[in-house]
Formats: structure tokens, sequence, C-alpha cells
């Protein structure tokens, strides 16, 4: 069987990254994949007036899955901008719903914690909450300017992430970790809190805890390895999927997934680093994360054997000490690296 994959390398160091691995995926995977790339980027903005064509999501439909580098590069176009007009219509119009990122430490690789044993899912819902866009702006320019951001929270919404995360519990070590701010939000957040445990009586083999997003943020420091998957809204999740990067060793292991569980439409599977302009011309992007990324793609594929080669061509580099100090070695060495692994 051969997956169709769009690639979209985007802007910056997701050009270089995708290359590599889309490579290492080839090699791990062969004759399996049939890509087409789509050069929607900053420049396709710059030059059309649009992030991708009009009929953008309509090409995408009918590939098995997309892999996206990067998307940005705030100098020359605004970040609201980008992201609104590539990544988030992506992941609503074929309902990624669940975002998914792992954070524990590849072997080799020291986080700034000096701890180790780690190994945390965090899933973040991908479609609404605090990211809806729903809201506007009055009076702009005057000083009478009102600006209203509003957080949507559906039952439907919110009932479908936190079930997938009680699914991947079970799949794991069964504890599974709410995070709100119900302290503070009394009705999005509390909702969340109630429709948590009415889902919980439908998994009394999953230990569940309710934690505050600041609480949450403390225990990701002081005790990573009490934690196994963590559920939290578009915002939240987004917090604290960066403080998983950065536990883990960086942005430069930050993979993730954005899954549509039903996959009655494409999902879509991203290293989280962003474009970097700053050192996009240097060639020491780290393309690991991206390679990360690409064995859960093809984990989600139904090719687990590939992604098992993967990460352990991965697991086997970075022992070696490459690829695991930002800046350290070339995108190109750690890549050869990586292939020279599969071997």
């Amino acid at each position: 069987m051969t997956y169709r994959i769009a690639l979209i390398p985007g802007d910056g160091i997701g050009r270089p990254v995708t290359e590599a691995a889309i490579e290492v995926a080839q090699k791990a995977a062969p004759d399996l994949l049939e890509t087409v790339t789509f050069p929607w980027s900053c420049e396709t903005y710059l030059q059309t007036g649009r992030m991708m064509p009009e009929d953008g999501i309509e090409t995408l439909r009918s590939f098995d899955a997309i892999f996206l580098g990067a998307v940005g590069w705030p100098a020359l176009v605004p970040d609201a901008v980008s992201l609104h007009g590539l990544l988030l219509p992506i992941r609503k119009a074929f309902v990624q719903y669940a975002n998914i990122r792992p954070h524990r430490l590849l072997p080799g690789v020291q986080g700034p914690l000096r701890k180790e044993g780690f190994d945390i899912l965090c899933i973040r819902e991908n479609t609404e909450g605090e990211y809806s866009g729903a809201g506007g702006r009055v009076h702009v320019g005057t000083p009478d300017e009102v600006a209203v951001e509003t957080s949507v929270f559906t039952r439907v919404g919110v009932e479908r992430i936190l079930r997938f995360g009680f699914e991947q519990a079970r799949k794991r070590r069964g504890k599974l970790a709410s995070v709100t701010k119900s302290n503070a939000q009394k009705y999005s957040m509390v909702f969340w809190d109630e429709v948590t445990d009415q889902l919980a009586a439908e998994y009394p083999d999953v230990e569940v805890s309710h934690y505050h997003v600041d609480a949450i943020c403390a225990r990701m420091v002081m005790a990573p390895e009490s934690l196994d998957v963590v559920v939290a809204s578009n915002l939240f999740g987004d917090i604290l999927t960066d403080l998983g990067a950065a536990i883990q060793g960086g942005l430069g292991f930050a993979a993730s997934a954005n899954i549509n569980p039903s996959r009655s439409a494409p999902s879509m599977f991203e290293p989280v680093h962003g474009s970097a302009p700053d050192i996009a011309h240097l060639g020491i992007a780290n393309p690991i994360a991206a390679i990360w990324s690409a064995a859960m793609m093809m984990d989600h594929l139904g090719e687990a054997v590939a992604s098992a080669r993967i990460m352990a061509a991965l697991g086997a580099t970075t022992a070696q000490g490459i690829g695991t100090v930002p800046g350290q070695d070339r995108t190109e060495a750690i890549t050869r690296a990586v292939l020279a692994a599969l071997d």
C-alpha cells in the first residue's frame, strides 16, 4: 500500500527539517510514501495575499496525511495572519481536534531538570476553546477602543477530547490529569471539570486527577515522573506543551500530531519549534522533532514497525551525543546519523 503525503515545508527551518524527516521516513518504509510538496508559506502570502490558495483545503482533503514544517516570518507577515491563514484553517476544516505531544528524554539528552524517567503525553484540544477566533474590535485607534475575545467550549468538543485522553491513558499507565482554572473561570472551566467527572464514571480503570493550570506547571517541573496523560484546553495545552518541550531538552525535540480520530479527513504532523528566522540560513536546525513527528505519522498510518524503527534510530543517534546540544551539529550531520542508525 502507498500513502499519499502532502508536504508543506513552510518557512525558515521548516524546509530543511521537512526534507530530513521525509528522507528518514522513506528509508524506514521503502516505497510506502508518495509525496507532493505545496510551497505555501509567508512568501506565498506576500505574492498572492493568501497563505494558501482558495481551494487549498479541498486540495489537501484527498491525502492520507499532511506534514507541515513550520510557518511564520513575523518580520514580513504578522503571526496572527500566517497562523489564521494556514495552520488553524487546516486543523479546523479537517476536525483535527486532538493535538498530541510526547514529552520524554531521548537517550543521551540532558534536560534542564537533571531528572530522568518521565514520560508525559500532553493532549491539547485543538479546534475551539480560547483559540476559537470569536470576538472583535470596535472604535479601533480611539481612546474608546474595545477588544473582545470569547472562548467557546461546546459539550461535543470538551467530551470528545477528554474521551480521547481517557482512551490514551488506558493504553499507557492508566492515569489522567485534567487541567483547568475553575477557581477563576467559573463557567467554561467548571463545565470542563463536570464533563471530566461524568466521563470518569465510564473509565473506572483510569485514575483521574484535577489540576489548576498553575499547579500542574509546578508539578511538571518538580515531579514530572508523576504524570502520565495530561488533557487541557487549547490555550492551556499550548502553554503546557512548551513547558514539556523545555524539560525534554528544548524545542528541537518537540514533536506533535494534529489528529482526526475518526479518520474522516487527513491528520497533520509537525514539529512545533517554529520557523526560527534567526537561524534559518545557518544549517544548524535540529531535525529530530520533525523526524519524531514523522514517526508519529507512520504510527497513525498503521505502520507501527516503521515508526518504531525511526524512534530506535533517533535514540541510537542521541545516545552518541549527536543532536543533543542546540547548534552543535549541523542539520545534515544529524540526518545522516539517523539514516545510518536505520541500517
